[in-house]
């Protein structure tokens, strides 16, 4: 662990609708949000000028427009934005060979080998933000601190458009006052269970017992918190690293989870997961599903096959039995999101056809039956790269696509395999 500020957080501030204002000028300096409209949809971002009046992402349009009467809604540049953000990225390695990439726009940086040539921390990141607000034309903020936990809670802080440097002395007295939400790992649940017991802040938190944390919370979360709030976190900035596995969810309100919901669903999240497979090659072996309840009660089920599978209808079909499994062992009838994800990942260039050898099983992808379903996949593929996403597909996924975020949106969070 470094002895001093050394790892930077670079995050570019409210990234989508900052890039709005960037490529329409006559939108700069008002509050704008990505996505919806006034009549409904789903706002996917806000600028710094609507969030003062409460807009956030995730919110419906309508609810955005009544917050902020003056809000503009735009449709959304996303073939700039990863340009953009790339250029950002281009810049930080030209501090540090060592940048670690964990979002479309943010970053860590260990630039503990750049100080001889470009100035302690603070003179870096003074350099990181000229550079991007001159070259890019947007704002960022940076965090610096001798750990990724602290440099994150840090450019928080700094937002928007700053920067903070946490020296080791002073660690104590910047986070003790902090609100606990701020704590990576912290959600709105979290936050809400750690008020019951009178945890408002980092400082309230790191007075907690280790064991009354793990009691409250759970051992792996509990205590994962209790170091957070003491600034323990051994984890590098590490440059280059695989993804283990490809998921997707959709949060749905409140729904009964009837076959037509679950199937349709279902179909939707495994066509996105499937395709992002086939694209890198790859397959997995593990499928499992994450259910949602009322009350924020969630629970998984998982199947491993016998060989790996990238294959669409393969893993609707595989998500749906589990996800009635789970429904059937919670005897629940609501569902607020369903979710499914592939691991065990293993290189598929190809499939290595099987005999027809009784019985069938149209889940092994050599079979007969699994290799059509590979070979469909693939024409659909490649009738989307050149028509578009929307020109082809199954049609209870296609159910799913008509409203919520847009796929383009999607994409551009989902992480490299």
């Amino acid at each position: 662990m470094s002895t001093g500020p050394s790892i930077l957080h670079a995050d570019l501030d409210a990234f989508y609708a900052s890039v709005e204002q960037l490529l329409e000028p006559a939108l700069r300096g008002r509050p704008v949000a990505v996505g919806g409209s006034a009549r409904g949809g789903v706002v996917l971002a806000a600028s710094y000028e609507a969030k003062v009046h409460g807009v956030a992402g995730g919110m419906p349009g309508w609810r955005a427009a009544q917050l902020c009467p003056g809000l503009t809604f735009v449709r959304g540049s996303f073939h700039r934005y990863q340009a953009i953000a790339d250029e950002v990225m281009q810049i930080l390695g030209d501090v540090t060979p060592l940048v670690q990439r964990i979002s479309i726009d943010e970053a860590f940086l260990d630039v503990a080998g750049s100080t001889h040539l470009f100035g302690p921390p603070a003179a870096i990141g003074t350099l990181i933000r000229d550079r991007v607000r001159a070259e890019v034309g947007l704002p960022i903020s940076v965090g610096a601190a001798r750990t990724k936990h602290l440099a994150k809670v840090a450019s928080q802080v700094a937002k928007p458009d700053g920067l903070v440097v946490v020296e080791p002395e002073a660690e104590r007295d910047f986070l003790d006052p902090l609100p606990v939400g701020l704590l990576w790992g912290v959600g709105s649940v979290t936050e809400r269970r750690l008020a019951e017991r009178g945890i408002h802040t980092v400082g309230d938190l790191a007075r907690t017992e280790r064991s009354a944390m793990e009691r409250y919370l759970g051992r792996a979360t509990g205590g994962t918190l209790h170091a957070l709030a003491h600034n323990e976190d051994p984890r590098r900035v590490v440059t280059s690293t695989r993804a283990r596995s490809v998921g997707a969810q959709s949060a749905l309100g409140r729904r009964r989870a009837t076959p037509e919901l679950v199937r349709e669903v279902l179909s939707h999240l495994a066509e996105r997961v499937a395709g992002r497979l086939r694209a890198k090659g790859r397959a997995g072996r593990t499928v499992t599903v994450r259910v949602r309840f009322p009350a924020m009660r969630s629970v998984t089920r998982s199947h491993t096959l016998g060989a790996p599978v990238s294959a669409t209808l393969t893993i609707t079909e595989v998500a749906e039995r589990l996800a009635w499994q789970a429904l059937h062992d919670e005897g629940e009838r609501e569902v607020t999101l369903l979710g499914i994800s592939v691991s065990n990942l293993a290189r598929q260039e190809v499939i290595q056809l099987e005999l027809p050898l009784p019985p069938p099983d149209p889940w092994r992808p050599g079979s007969p039956t699994g290799a059509a379903r590979w070979a469909v996949d693939r024409s659909v593929d490649a009738v989307r790269d050149r028509f578009g996403r929307s020109a082809v597909g199954y049609l209870p996924a296609a159910l799913g696509r008509g409203a919520g975020v847009p796929e383009e949106f999607r994409e551009l969070a989902e992480r490299e395999l």
